[in-house]
């Protein structure tokens, strides 16, 4: 795009929201230098977001079942070294498909038989910037930063 209204939009830093009725949820991006840097399950839109942005547009279409939909989503990742690792695997994990502690941390080249390593797993699910496009609704036994209500919904429409 050649700076029209529509390249403002996307590439303006801030906060976007908006109401998901497939997942019964809000989902909140914060948006820095055009990549999302934060993704949030608020309770409802705040009133200071805005509502227009082309990463609601690949939700949506990831919704209606394009499960590739969200892999071009330009993210920016600010998490220590090992729980990148950890997060890099996982979004080669495809969607329909979950996996469980034990195999991310083989898959991040962590070894799965130490409980730091597992541990290491867990905090980097638990602190994961942004959920959704990291997927950590497919790790089937960890608590990841999407909240389970949704995770059940986002594993249920990928089925």
């Amino acid at each position: 795009m050649n700076g029209g209204s529509g390249f403002d939009r996307v590439m303006t830093p801030g906060i976007y929201a908006r109401r998901f009725d497939a997942l019964d949820t809000v989902i909140q991006l914060g948006i820095a230098s055009g990549q999302v840097i934060d993704v949030s399950f608020p309770e409802s839109v705040p009133d200071d977001a805005e509502t227009d942005h082309e990463v609601f547009e690949s939700i949506e279409a990831y919704l209606d079942g394009d499960r590739l939909a969200l892999t071009e989503v330009e993210i920016a990742l600010t998490v220590p070294t090992d729980q990148r690792q950890v997060l890099d695997a996982l979004q080669n994990v495809s969607a329909g498909n979950t996996v469980t502690v034990e195999r991310l941390t083989k898959l991040a080249g962590l070894d799965p038989d130490s409980e730091t390593d597992r541990e290491t797993v867990r905090t980097a699910l638990r602190e994961n910037p942004i959920p959704l496009v990291i997927p950590d609704h497919r790790v089937r036994d960890a608590e990841g930063a999407t909240p389970e209500r949704v995770a059940a919904a986002l594993r249920q429409q990928e089925e």
